[in-house]
């Protein structure tokens, strides 16, 4: 058809990209600390356990992270979404009927794996069709996280207030139809790059990855993109321990669920409109700068309610986490294509994001034991706050790389003996 050989117009495509990240990124992985009091409450769960239960979707997103990219490069970025999609939904159907831990266990995989095969193929997507507007676009799909919390942050306490045996389980029903939802959206409006522009990067992902063929210098040399890498791998660690345990650690200090829940909605709310900001911004001040900006902020949200654990310090955590994170995504993906040549994008974006999910695959189940041994939350809130150190002093590094071009290999056959 027609149709779906045109390129629907930029607001369409982005728009759907944020909707697509609303569901694979959000209610896929980071809705679950917002659902984590009632689960571990109606299953009857440890912190321990809860904590593994994150811990196994990370496992699916690292498991299969790359796998998504030489996919997305064969088959097309678009199909590798649509698949993540359908993912999360079994995901999202299997765990609102599930009691047994093994079973949640291996729907939370799912849930990892889908977002591994949707989110990473999708921000290649929509950046390589747009290359000369590239922070921008990946700014306003990243908002998508901010939607989708302040969508969850509404919702979860709400209908885990009105049903306090079941309604977690409705709220992943509402998961589930909301992907159905946007999946006919990406249906109708998403569309893979150039075949001109599949086809590099397929070779570029294929048996020649490490750039034998092509003459250049392999991604996983290039000092910017490991660098950046390491960023990314500082944020999927603190991030998803804030995501997965700050709403408890805000009802533990007495903070009323209602209340807390309103907060991460107003973070939500904000980052909505900082994701565009900070990509707008970085393109005209440099991702590094942008890099240090958005991870001080972050840090200095992460200390507040450890050093005052009380509702006005919790409400300024999301009010400027909601102001940075999304700024810290944007200008992290965007980063890392920008030392490579353009059909070497999905593989930087990729590499960088093993370090991410690496991150994510830690985070939990660390903060999970020193929950458990310390008997309360501030102790892994301020080993959080003292990686995010070490993260500014990484995204400060990255100014030392920005402007790397990797040189070109000769082929085998023309070097040295």
């Amino acid at each position: 058809m027609d149709f779906f050989k045109r390129r629907p117009p930029f607001v369409l495509m982005v728009a759907t990209g944020a909707l697509c990240t609303v569901v694979l990124l959000v209610f896929g992985r980071l809705c679950y600390g917002l659902m984590l009091p009632a689960m571990r409450t109606g299953l009857d769960l440890s912190y321990s356990q809860a904590a593994n239960l994150g811990t196994a979707t990370a496992l699916g997103y690292l498991l299969l992270v790359m796998v998504a990219g030489v996919f997305a490069a064969r088959f097309g970025g678009k199909q590798a979404v649509m698949l993540g999609l359908a993912m999360v939904i079994v995901g999202f159907v299997g765990l609102s009927r599930a009691h047994e831990l093994w079973v949640l266990m291996v729907l939370m995989v799912l849930l990892g794996m889908g977002t591994a095969f949707g989110y990473t193929p999708l921000i290649s997507l929509l950046a390589n069709t747009y290359p000369q507007r590239r922070g921008a676009v990946i700014g306003f799909t990243t908002s998508g996280v901010g939607a989708g919390m302040l969508l969850a942050g509404m919702l979860v306490p709400a209908l885990t207030e009105q049903d306090i045996r079941d309604g977690w389980r409705h709220v992943w029903e509402i998961f589930a139809a909301g992907g159905l939802g946007v999946g006919v959206l990406a249906l109708l409006f998403l569309r893979n790059p150039t075949r001109h522009y599949a086809a590099s990067t397929a070779e570029a992902l294929g048996e020649e990855t490490a750039g034998h063929a092509s003459g250049e210098e392999p991604v996983f040399r290039n000092p910017h993109v490991i660098n950046v890498g390491l960023v990314y791998g500082v944020l999927g660690l603190t991030y998803i321990v804030q995501a997965t345990f700050m709403y408890s650690y805000a009802l533990d200090a007495g903070v009323p669920s209602l209340t807390a829940g309103h907060m991460a909605s107003t973070m939500g709310m904000i980052s909505i409109f900082t994701g565009p900001v900070w990509g707008w911004l970085s393109d005209r001040i440099g991702r590094a700068n942008g890099l240090v900006l958005c991870m001080s902020l972050a840090l200095f949200a992460t200390a507040l309610p450890v050093l005052w654990p009380s509702t006005p310090f919790f409400a300024a955590h999301f009010v400027i986490l909601g102001m940075s994170v999304s700024g810290l995504f944007t200008c992290v993906l965007a980063a890392s294509t920008e030392t490579v040549p353009p059909h070497q994008a999905a593989v930087a974006v990729s590499f960088v994001t093993l370090f991410y999910a690496i991150g994510q695959l830690i985070g939990p189940a660390a903060a999970g034991v020193l929950i458990e041994w310390s008997g309360g939350f501030r102790t892994p809130f301020a080993a959080s706050c003292a990686i995010m150190l070490v993260g500014v002093y990484l995204c400060w590094h990255t100014r030392r790389h920005q402007n790397y071009r990797p040189a070109a290999r000769l082929p085998d056959a023309c070097q040295a003996p």
